[in-house]
Order: structure tokens, then sequence, then C-alpha cells
């Protein structure tokens, strides 16, 4: 039985790490896929602003959940490369995914966060690979 958009979506939303860091699923279908991010002060790092490993995090999550949703297939991240382009200390962040190339075996993503301006605060490319069963 292949798993639907919503099986995978359960998926993610009742895993302890995406709970633990607070994500929150906006938009989710086998084309689409869109999370937020509230800031508080615990996902902070030492200079008072977002941990550029929550940005990691946020843009890993997105492209694996988008490539899982469109392939119905489990993946793994294999590279993943983040550019940082704004800081951010308050407010909500967002983040969405596109496909550049999807192989058989292997595909290559795009992701960016941006505040509630719309305004790139991140990027990121992630290589994944299709665990194919």
């Amino acid at each position: 039985m292949q798993l639907t958009a919503d099986d995978i979506k359960a998926t993610f939303e009742n895993s302890p790490f995406f709970k633990h860091i607070g994500f929150e699923i906006i938009e989710f279908d086998d084309n689409r896929v869109k999370l937020k991010l509230g800031i508080r002060d615990q996902l902070l790092n030492v200079n008072g602003t977002l941990h550029g490993g929550i940005h990691a995090t946020m843009l890993d999550f997105v492209q694996g959940m988008l490539l899982r949703a469109v392939t119905k297939e489990k993946c793994i991240t294999t590279s993943l490369t983040t550019q940082y382009f704004t800081p951010v200390s308050v407010g909500e962040i967002f983040a969405e995914s596109k496909i550049l190339k999807l192989g058989f075996k292997l595909a290559f993503m795009e992701a960016e966060i941006k505040n509630s301006k719309g305004e790139i605060l991140a990027k990121g490319l992630g290589n994944f690979k299709l665990l194919r069963s």
C-alpha cells in the first residue's frame, strides 16, 4: 500500500525532533510543502539571533518532506549547503522548497527561508538519496 500525502505529513508531525524544534506544517500536498517556525529564546545563539543550525534543520526538513511527498519514498540527505543572508531574532519564519532534478536514486533540491515580509533569510541546496523499496 502506497502512503498518501496525509500519511507522510503525519509521520513528520509525530516526529519527536520536529515537535521539539517547534516546526508547524502550514501546507502539505503532493506538490508543495511549507513550514513555519515561531522564533523563541531557546532557539537563539549567543548573539541573540536564530542559531544557524535551526536554519539548516528547517531547510533539510522542508526539502526531504517535499521529496517524500512527491515520490512516496523514504530518503536521506547526502549533502546540504546553507547560505545565510540576514539574521533574525523575533517573529516567524517560513520555508519552502522545490525539486531541481529528480532521478531514480538521487534528487537535487533547493529551499528558502523567508520572514513574514517575504525577505530571504537563508537558502539551502540539498542532495538526497531515495531509498526506493
